[in-house]
């Protein structure tokens, strides 16, 4: 992608994509209502289920995890940092 300024159309393999910097910015009141509506489901789980319950029960809330009880559960980050990389199941069965 390519953001641009004056025309911010164009087309590639016939596609036409439109980019510009910062559209979140052009609407601030819409796009926060948007990013809160988007990512609520994921504080309320933990707070209804706890953090463990909540992880194990969406794969996309535990893709998230970078950091868990002082170990690193994102292997890109850990290899990027020099840490090491503890798998996620570990703690989540953990007590």
């Amino acid at each position: 992608m390519r953001p641009r300024t004056v025309d911010p159309t164009y087309v590639i393999d016939g596609v036409v994509h439109y980019c510009v910097a910062n559209m979140p910015g052009a609407v601030p009141i819409t796009s926060t209502y948007v990013l809160n509506n988007a990512i609520l489901s994921g504080p309320l789980a933990i707070a209804n289920q706890g953090w463990k319950k909540a992880l194990s029960n969406d794969k996309h809330l535990l893709n998230g995890l970078n950091i868990c009880q002082g170990k690193v559960t994102y292997k890109t980050v850990a290899d990027d940092l020099g840490y090491k990389y503890t798998e996620t199941n570990t703690l989540l069965m953990s007590s």
